[in-house]
């Protein structure tokens, strides 16, 4: 049905995605990309899973829970290209996220208005186009979805082979979890509008949730991403807070056209479907990261009620996907072909920290909280890095009084941890206390970061 306008579509859209993640240099503003490669290197150096931190200083040997451990291996396997293997790795996995949930939408909705709802929804996951495992997870994410929303269209259970992404999904990216309360809300609209669903929903759940064990971790794995939400320490964490509407973003906009368009009364969904996608805006809203949950999402559960309003029309077309091949295979080599030079950013102090003698560098520090995977990368061992889980509500606690800044918080620090040096943002507040902190000095400042060492 719609085979060639729907294959089109999709293979347009893939390429667009494509082309965004494998030449925008925004891909790489994000510190944990470096933690992550090194710690899949280590993985691939060892033949083994990460199980104690091997990169801190304040936490070496205490246990961690390396839930993203196959994703890191992709993510070394892909820096042995260089950053532009970084740039392909993730343009692929943009390309099939996108790819997938265009195909979905476009075989039931007509051409305007699954661009719209596929560009409003995927705008929402820009945000976190970045070099992390939970880009390489998304593509599972549609496949899922769409698997789920299609059982629901032909009022069946879902299909038995749907179960073999929940193990690679689970040992990728905790967004697993996700995956399967999205399942269970899915069987339960099925059961209230049909008892006799319940049996096979009920089998399709329990084997998805069985399969979600088949990591290193086994049942903790299953747990560890409801264990990380409920930290009280991640409020101080920028994607973990609620979604920022003081300035326009891509989010804001999904949602006030989704308003807009439900409001006039053109897009009609059934109630319990619509209680879903509540829940998915309340994620997104309470937590900036989760915007790419729904911005996936959203396209494929609202396609068969957009299909009621503007159906596909019976349309022949022929397939470009020679023209599509052609559009990958350039855009392959001029990756490649272009240099990634990495210099000071948000996450990178490069002036400052090789300014640093390698002698101070191998003393305690006390870091921004963005440097941490800049640290890792050149083999300093930071005093904090975005391993949230790692370090614990405790620590994380007495960081944000450090960083508030607290005077007293702050010299109590220094001193547990023998602290010799400081490189900080320049902008960050504690910057000022420890100018005036007697007995350390201004090592180094740049329009980034600055350096302090103590006397």
């Amino acid at each position: 049905m719609l085979r060639s306008p729907a294959l089109n579509f999709a293979c347009g859209a893939a390429l667009a995605a494509f082309a965004l993640a494998a030449l925008s240099p925004g891909l790489l503003n994000d510190g944990d990309t470096y933690w992550h490669i090194r710690a899949g290197e280590w993985m691939l150096a060892h033949r083994a899973v990460l199980r104690a931190d091997v990169f801190s200083a304040t936490a070496a040997g205490a246990p961690w829970h390396t839930q993203e451990w196959l994703a890191e291996i992709l993510m070394a396997l892909g820096w042995r290209g260089g950053w532009a293997g970084i740039h392909l790795l993730f343009a692929a996995a943009a390309a099939l996220t996108t790819g997938m949930t265009a195909w979905f939408v476009r075989r039931r909705v007509d051409f305007v208005p699954a661009l719209v709802a596929v560009v409003l929804g995927l705008s929402c996951v820009t945000g976190s186009l970045l070099a992390r495992p939970h880009m390489l997870a998304l593509p599972l994410l549609a496949i899922w979805t769409a698997g789920l929303a299609g059982a629901r269209e032909n009022h069946q259970a879902p299909r038995l082979w749907l179960i073999a992404v929940m193990p690679l999904w689970a040992n990728l990216h905790g967004s697993f979890a996700f995956g399967l309360a999205l399942a269970a809300a899915l069987g339960i609209e099925a059961v209230i509008e049909d008892r006799k669903a319940a049996l096979g929903w009920a089998i399709f759940l329990l084997g998805a949730t069985l399969s979600s064990l088949a990591t290193p971790f086994g049942f903790s794995g299953l747990l560890f991403p409801f264990k990380l939400s409920a930290m009280q320490g991640l409020g101080h964490i920028g994607e973990w807070q609620a979604s920022d509407f003081r300035q326009v973003s891509p989010f804001a906009i999904a949602l006030l056209t989704t308003l807009f368009v439900m409001g006039r009364g053109r897009l009609k969904v059934p109630a319990l479907r619509l209680l879903i996608l509540l829940g998915l805006v309340w994620l997104a809203l309470r937590h900036g990261r989760h915007q790419m949950l729904l911005g996936v999402a959203a396209p494929i559960l609202l396609a068969t009620s957009l299909a009621k309003t503007w159906p596909a029309k019976s349309e022949d077309g022929k397939p470009l996907l020679f023209l599509l091949a052609a559009g990958f295979a350039a855009l392959i080599p001029l990756r490649l072909a272009l240099p990634v030079v990495r210099s000071d950013d948000p996450v990178s102090p490069v002036a400052a920290l090789a300014h640093v003698p390698r002698l101070v560098r191998e003393t305690p520090v006390l870091n921004d909280y963005s440097f941490g995977g800049y640290l890792i990368w050149n083999g300093v061992k930071p005093f904090i890095d975005s391993r949230a889980d790692l370090y614990g509500d405790s620590f994380l606690q007495n960081y944000a009084a450090v960083t508030a800044p607290d005077k007293d918080a702050l010299a109590a620090t220094l001193a547990l941890y023998h602290v010799h040096w400081t490189i900080f943002a320049k902008d960050a507040p504690v910057v000022k206390l420890l100018d005036a902190r007697p007995g350390w000095h201004r090592f180094y400042a740049d329009k980034l970061a600055v350096v302090h060492v103590h006397d």
